[in-house]
């Protein structure tokens, strides 16, 4: 898989004391291929959400180096390139929506990147079929449930072509319904557009459905991997308090109590099978 993104000994702190040991991000080093799916997970304050705003150059490192595509974030010549590989989508869609017109809020990034009028008619179409809004194009935004907005505002990074879209905690104010529009829209785009997702989430049913965890304490990466060996270190992430799915801390439970379960359930299904031939085996 080929390199997309890079973080080399990441640093960050918001004081603007050179001299200050309040980090945000504390060394943090790691690599997204291109087309992966990774999510970040973490407790509030770990700094998940710092990270994601580095990813486009939105904050810069203090020191170490990132690169987007070979380009570097500092690299003041450049940053309109790289906010055009690197989409970024907010916890709370209000803060994303601007217009009054579904249509006309999903072109607007297009615009300012000066795209053509008749060409931007067909990237907001296109978006808009993406998420499966087409049909509430001519809508008032204010209309719309939690999760359609959500879903409209990735419509409006989508219609700029990224390359990649970092989702800084998209469902976090979302209901269940709302919840799941969003993680099938994202899978969607990943694994039939080709899209490089970032999911920065706290919902570790979520994180399962990821080619790649990468779980963060202390603004720093505490391990990563598939989300079957993540979530198969239930004692570490405890010890760190962080959350496993409830279906993995389930069976961990009942191996605990002399049962024998797989190694790692990571959902429900997953979790039914395992008691289901547990009781047929008794």
């Amino acid at each position: 898989m080929k390199e997309f993104i890079k973080t080399e000994n990441v640093y960050f702190t918001y004081d603007e004391n050179e001299d200050s040991d309040e980090y945000a991000l504390k060394g943090v080093t790691l690599t997204i291929g291109k087309g992966e799916f990774v999510a970040v997970v973490g407790h509030n304050g770990c700094g998940k959400s710092t990270l994601a705003k580095h990813l486009n150059s939105l904050y810069l490192p203090t020191t170490g180096e990132i690169t987007v595509d070979g380009i570097n974030t500092k690299d003041d010549d450049r940053l309109f390139e790289i906010r055009k590989k690197v989409g970024l989508v907010l916890q709370n869609p209000d803060n994303q929506i601007v217009a009054g017109v579904v249509e006309d809020d999903v072109a607007f990034g297009c615009e300012n990147l000066g795209v053509q009028p008749e060409e931007i008619r067909d990237r907001v179409d296109k978006a808009l079929k993406a998420v499966g809004m087409y049909d509430y194009r001519r809508h008032s935004p204010d209309k719309l449930s939690g999760g359609q907005k959500q879903r409209i505002a990735i419509a409006g990074i989508i219609a700029m072509e990224p390359e990649c879209i970092v989702l800084d905690e998209p469902t976090a104010m979302l209901d269940p319904q709302g919840r799941d529009e969003v993680i099938r829209t994202i899978i969607d785009l990943n694994r039939n557009m080709g899209i490089t997702i970032i999911l920065i989430t706290h919902y570790m049913e979520e994180a399962v459905l990821a080619d790649r965890v990468i779980v963060m304490d202390s603004g720093n990466v505490l391990t990563e991997g598939k989300p079957r060996d993540v979530f198969s270190k239930v004692e570490l992430l405890k010890k760190h308090r962080l959350d496993v799915p409830q279906a993995t801390e389930l069976a961990h439970k009942l191996k605990g109590c002399g049962y024998e379960l797989p190694e790692c359930v990571l959902n429900e299904d997953e979790c039914a099978d395992a008691i289901e031939k547990l009781l047929k085996n008794h």
